[in-house]
């Protein structure tokens, strides 16, 4: 199963994630967790979002797909996965 929880802030997608997660037994994957985990771990893409976060601004469609890409391709999403918030942008999506 591959699930897309799209929302305006405060919407309960955060919420219903999480309780289809535990119920599906699949990894909810939310962008805000991925940037905080880069950041943390100094990845490469880390660096780079680190960079754009620092200034203020929002980190590049290019560094998000990065990150992305690589998380759905870890062993736990091979079942499926939710995808909280994400696409945010048109690009995203594409």
């Amino acid at each position: 199963m591959r699930l897309v929880l799209l929302g305006p802030p405060g919407s309960g997608k955060g919420t219903q994630a999480k309780m289809v997660s535990e119920k599906m037994g699949i990894p909810q994957i939310s962008t805000g967790d991925i940037l905080r985990e880069a950041v943390a771990r100094g990845t490469e893409l880390g660096r780079k979002a680190r960079s754009y976060m620092d200034a203020g601004q929002l980190v590049p469609d290019d560094v998000m797909l990065g990150l992305m890409e690589k998380r759905i391709g870890e062993a736990d999403c091979a079942r499926g996965y939710i995808l909280d918030g994400f696409p945010r942008t048109l690009a995203q999506a594409l």
